[in-house]
């Protein structure tokens, strides 16, 4: 086959093949778009546009009485701020003092945070609720947050970790030359290096209290504590049983505050993904 051919013939499968993958992820967030503004409370749009669209269920989410949206909204916007920075803060020290020092139990340690990383979540839900109820943090955003913060220490530090072994020691070795001690170092040498592999972790773990529904069932069970995907889950499951078309106007404006962190770091993130995951 002649190669100019074979070529062409390569490039149609590519094309193809995203356009199929287009299809199947595009095709369920405008489906979900479509029952949003379909008046009334059924789940099927018979039209692929509906005949009368109305905003009436994104306006009842804020202003309806009976409505705990914006109080879910709030509470996973605080629950998503609070975990992003105290994760970068927390795995960008974890992964310095990996990456730059050596001391007993390192190479165990990592080998630790290694084997946590194979275990599902799901198999430690029942101990973290009866730590969480020891220490009196059931049905409490503090303590869905100390379990967010914990549970992505191991896979962030080695993330962190693989990134900065790629940042040269002779830039630490010249710091401390000119006098700069341990904190200065990170501050102002390796945190503004790093800063594509910390935006990938702000924004990996900006997205999990927006996307989790699992933790926030077992921990969380008063109403105006629940996270938005607790919340929006009564829509059908609850006193609202049939309100479909509420919960697809609930479920589209989550994807608001991912978009704007995601715009925010957007520059850091594709330099941060090719290189955190790839070297170690």
């Amino acid at each position: 086959m002649h190669s100019k051919t074979k070529s062409k013939i390569e490039v149609t499968f590519i094309y193809l093949f995203f356009l199929v993958m287009f299809i199947v992820i595009g095709y369920p967030l405008f489906w979900a778009l479509m029952m949003s503004v379909n008046p009334g409370s059924n789940m099927l749009v018979t039209n692929l546009f509906p005949d009368n669209p109305t905003f009436e269920h994104y306006i009842w989410l804020f202003t309806d009485p009976g409505s705990d949206y914006v109080t879910w909204y709030k509470n996973s916007l605080y629950v998503a701020v609070v975990n992003s920075v105290l994760s970068v803060i927390i795995t960008s020290l974890i992964a310095y003092a990996f990456s730059r020092y050596q001391f007993f139990g390192r190479k165990y340690g990592l080998y630790l945070f290694l084997l946590l990383q194979m275990f599902p979540a799901l198999m430690g839900m029942v101990a973290l609720y009866i730590l969480l109820n020891t220490i009196g943090l059931t049905d409490s955003l503090y303590g869905l947050m100390l379990i967010y913060i914990g549970g992505q220490i191991p896979f962030n530090a080695w993330l962190v970790k693989g990134y900065l072994d790629t940042i040269p020691k002779e830039l630490d070795e010249a710091a401390k030359i000119d006098g700069a001690g341990h904190l200065k170092i990170f501050w102002t040498i390796i945190l503004p290096l790093a800063k594509p592999i910390l935006a990938v972790v702000a924004l990996f773990n900006f997205m999990a209290p927006f996307m989790d529904f699992l933790l926030p069932r077992i921990v969380l069970t008063s109403p105006e504590n629940y996270t938005l995907a607790l919340g929006l889950y009564n829509f059908i499951n609850d006193q609202f049983s049939t309100n479909f078309t509420r919960f697809a106007a609930g479920s589209i404006l989550i994807a608001i505050p991912i978009a704007l962190v995601f715009l925010l770091l957007q520059r850091y993130l594709i330099s941060g993904l090719t290189s955190g995951a790839t070297k170690g």
